[in-house]
């Protein structure tokens, strides 16, 4: 077996790739694999910079959050924007931050639980 099969990808994450009224994702397993070990590193990299954010300039973490996604789709982006929402609902689990209701029943919701 190798590396990138022994990787637990969430449901959540598997969720981005498939198509409403599907079952199978649109990537195969290692693609998805890199996508994942991507937008994982990318909400660890940003907990550190989020907290100092919203110590800082002593705004919301909602605030915070949503100026993180608006920040992960600046061209050339590196995720689409059903990742930068994933990424940014798993950072606010990370972060042990509420999510607004509203974000979290955004249509490209994609929160790690």
């Amino acid at each position: 077996m190798t590396a990138e099969f022994q990787i637990h990808i969430p449901p959540s994450f598997m969720a981005l790739y498939v198509p409403p009224g599907k079952t199978k994702p649109t990537l195969g397993q290692r693609d998805m694999a890199q996508r994942y070990e991507l937008c994982e590193d990318l909400a660890n990299l940003l907990t550190e910079k989020a907290a100092n954010l919203q110590f800082t300039l002593c705004i919301t973490e909602d605030l915070v959050l949503q100026q993180c996604e608006l920040g992960l789709l600046v061209e050339p982006a590196v995720v689409s924007p059903a990742e930068a929402r994933w990424v940014v609902c798993r950072l606010a689990e990370l972060l042990n931050w509420p999510m607004d209701p509203l974000l979290q029943s955004h249509p490209l919701q994609g929160h790690a639980s």
